[in-house]
């Protein structure tokens, strides 16, 4: 009775060659160091957007969680937190959160879309390098899925640090949280993870469309602003485009996603166990459409020079990785 099985010569002619397996290890290589620079890039960036936007940041969220009428507007805001708590200490207050998670949720987030974009490429062709604004779009809310699980708690911190320097304390009283970790001592013993996490879904559904919107803009407004070489190849862009591309993405992220943002907060800062209709509903009925925007003026302010930023910390340390590694 006749094998079926393969011949030892029909099993080498399908086995790759080795000038083949060199080919795949070094492609290989190659895109784990790119994930891995990503990586690096993107905690750079997040840690220069922290310095630079958290006033700003927290102008924002004061404005968004405070009562109707307790601040006149974002310059009040400012001012009676400068007075009450000083320069430094008030404008940065809840900055510990945001920097200690700042540099593995940008990190992430670069990471992310650049595993995006290699998702992309496995499913639709991409024409000599260039995504196309779709492609671009998808690569960007694919970035925000792995970034929540890290963004979700560290907002939550983050607020709650931000808002309690609001309340005037009694003499003698000290502040309900002494830090960040603090913070997620006390919501773990009152709601366990959950408590800690919560949030992560209005967070997922302010930074999906938000991060589509953000690196769309930001390769758009790139490549218009990437002079061009005498043979028509796209020449090496300088620092202040770079920076201008980031503050035009800034601004495009928030504008889609603000309304989303201000029930996260809502939801982050209020105490007991609020649903994401009842803090709509709440919203809506102080102050109708309207009241989906306090802050807006403090993030669009913000959007553009802690976005500038951050392109320009990640542009940088791409470089600087590029002359020490290639």
């Amino acid at each position: 009775m006749a094998s079926n099985l393969p011949s030892k010569d029909d099993v080498a002619a399908h086995l790759p060659s080795t000038t083949e397996l060199k080919d795949d290890v070094a492609a290989a290589s190659k895109s784990s160091l790119q994930s891995l620079r990503a990586l690096a890039a993107g905690g750079v960036g997040g840690v220069c957007a922290v310095v630079v936007g958290h006033p700003f940041d927290l102008v924002k969220v004061r404005l968004q969680t405070a009562e109707k009428g307790v601040y006149k507007g974002a310059m009040d805001v400012v001012r009676r937190t400068v007075a009450r708590e000083g320069l430094a200490r008030g404008l940065y207050a809840g900055v510990s959160a945001p920097l200690v998670g700042v540099t593995p949720m940008f990190a992430v987030s670069f990471w992310g879309y650049d595993v995006g974009k290699n998702l992309v490429r496995s499913v639709s062709p991409v024409h000599n390098d260039q995504y196309s604004v779709a492609q671009v779009s998808a690569a960007g809310f694919f970035s925000a899925i792995p970034m929540t699980l890290i963004t979700a708690p560290f907002e939550r911190v983050k607020v709650l640090l931000q808002i309690q320097g609001q309340k005037t304390l009694a003499p003698g009283e000290k502040p309900k949280y002494a830090g960040g970790l603090d913070v997620v001592r006390q919501l773990y013993r009152e709601g366990g993870v959950r408590s800690v996490f919560r949030g992560s879904a209005m967070t997922l559904a302010r930074d999906g469309p938000g991060s589509a919107a953000y690196f769309a803009v930001y390769e758009t407004v790139k490549r218009r602003l990437t002079p061009k070489t005498p043979d028509g190849a796209p020449g090496e862009l300088s620092l202040t485009a770079v920076m201008a591309a980031g503050g035009a993405a800034g601004i495009a992220m928030w504008i889609p996603v603000f309304p989303v943002d201000t029930v996260k907060s809502r939801l982050q800062s209020a105490e007991g166990t609020p649903s994401i209709r009842g803090v709509v509903g709440e919203l809506y009925a102080r102050g109708g459409f309207r009241a989906f925007f306090p802050g807006i003026g403090p993030a669009m302010a913000r959007a553009v020079p802690a976005n500038a930023a951050t392109f320009l910390g990640v542009e940088l340390a791409q470089k600087a990785m590029g002359r020490l590694f290639d």
